[in-house]
């Protein structure tokens, strides 16, 4: 959903619907010509002084793709681009911040990127040991976390993509990681959601 609670974008197989929440009606969809089912969306509009909205779509087909319109954009969208390299296997969380995104997968690994120039900076191969099932920016600090399917959630220092920290935080695997202004949450097949104080 975008910072207003306008839009809302969707994904069933590897279609993304756009539907407007004022009227509640579809109004378009994503064509980016993803081979298989797209796992995962982000979306930013919060940085952009011409109002424009960045999706962010990651799929089973291991490659993420970029989109770019407005609020009141509808009929079909194609990519603004494919970022290169793609993953060795699925994507499972994206995490995006104005021109910074992250992307984990089933590889293991986590990789930066950086919107701006649509290029890889930087990639944490064997960033856990299962697949990258969450990720998220901490609230206020310069750390990335990031959940996996072993019940890890770990700490990575933003710039340098150094591991700050880590904790068994679940004993089974993590499907969501999630931070509001104050607090981290995770979500896990042990049916609890668990809060943390940073």
């Amino acid at each position: 959903i975008n910072s207003t609670g306008a839009v809302l974008y969707s994904a069933a197989g590897s279609t993304v619907r756009i539907w407007d929440l004022r009227g509640f009606k579809p109004v378009g969809k994503l064509s980016g010509g993803h081979q298989a089912a797209v796992m995962v969306l982000a979306v930013d509009d919060t940085d952009t002084a011409e109002g424009n909205i960045c999706v962010v779509t990651g799929s089973k087909d291991h490659y993420i793709k970029v989109f770019e319109m407005d609020e009141d954009s509808t009929g079909v969208m194609t990519p603004k681009c494919n970022l290169e390299p793609p993953h060795y296997d699925g994507i499972q969380s994206l995490c995006l911040m104005g021109d910074l995104l992250f992307s984990g997968s089933r590889d293991m690994c986590i990789k930066k990127w950086n919107l701006a120039d649509q290029q890889l900076a930087q990639s944490i191969n064997n960033a856990h040991k299962d697949w990258v099932c969450g990720l998220s920016f901490m609230p206020g600090g310069n750390c990335l976390l990031s959940g996996c399917r072993g019940g890890i959630v770990k700490l990575w220092h933003i710039d340098t993509c150094n591991l700050v920290g880590e904790v068994k935080a679940h004993s089974s695997p993590i499907n969501s990681v999630a931070t509001n202004s104050c607090l981290i949450f995770t979500a896990s097949n042990d049916r609890t959601v668990k809060f943390w104080h940073p």
